[in-house]
């Protein structure tokens, strides 16, 4: 099966993020991060999600995340498919934190079940014929609405949105031109997706700041 290994996230500047990612997230060396100032204007086209617990644990990220900088696009409430809301990240990056739980189940602060990297593409069945043909493995399919593939265990996941609804979903309007100022580095091979989306090669044995 096909595994994300890491993701790379184009920065102003490499110290300031990887200090406010260590800080409020904690991923440690799922995020990689390249200084980079290429254009880029509006939505980028992708959102980051971190699915957690319970609504508690989504606190435990959020507000700290807001605290160091972050700007707040959409409050974490509860709504009908749980709790969770939606910030921009002081790279730019867009960060969904979400839990399916309305309700505290005692889970330590800052668990992260999955890391989600959702493209809004143009065209998600066309998109997700690209990625099974470069072996991925579909795990959900709901027509040409949202894609979501299978992933090993600790693993980052990949799904498809329509570019729409993935900018509705983050509260940020669908107009975005530029980079997208994000790189996928997983075990399928180097190429670019129908959305323009950079994938590098790398294996397990490879990660690294």
């Amino acid at each position: 099966m096909t595994s994300i290994n890491t993701i790379t996230l184009e920065v102003p500047d490499t110290t300031q993020a990887k200090t406010f990612y260590d800080k409020v997230f904690g991923l440690g060396d799922r995020l990689r991060f390249r200084a980079a100032d290429g254009p880029s204007d509006g939505f980028r086209g992708y959102v980051l999600s971190l699915v957690v617990p319970d609504p508690a644990v989504v606190d435990s990220l959020f507000g700290p995340a807001l605290d160091a900088g972050a700007t707040e696009i959409k409050p974490a409430k509860k709504s009908f498919w749980g709790y969770g809301g939606v910030l921009r990240a002081p790279d730019g990056a867009i960060w969904k934190v979400a839990s399916s739980s309305k309700k505290d189940t005692g889970a330590p602060a800052r668990q992260v079940d999955d890391i989600v990297v959702l493209i809004g593409a143009a065209d998600v069945a066309a998109s997700k014929s690209f990625y099974v043909d470069h072996g991925l493995d579909v795990a959900k399919s709901f027509g040409r609405k949202y894609v979501e593939f299978a992933a090993d265990p600790g693993s980052i996941k990949l799904a498809l949105y329509g570019r729409k609804a993935a900018a509705k979903d983050a509260g940020v309007d669908p107009a975005g031109s530029g980079s997208h100022r994000v790189e996928i580095n997983s075990d399928a091979g180097a190429f670019v997706d129908p959305d323009g989306f950079v994938w590098q090669s790398e294996t397990v044995g490879t990660r690294s700041m």
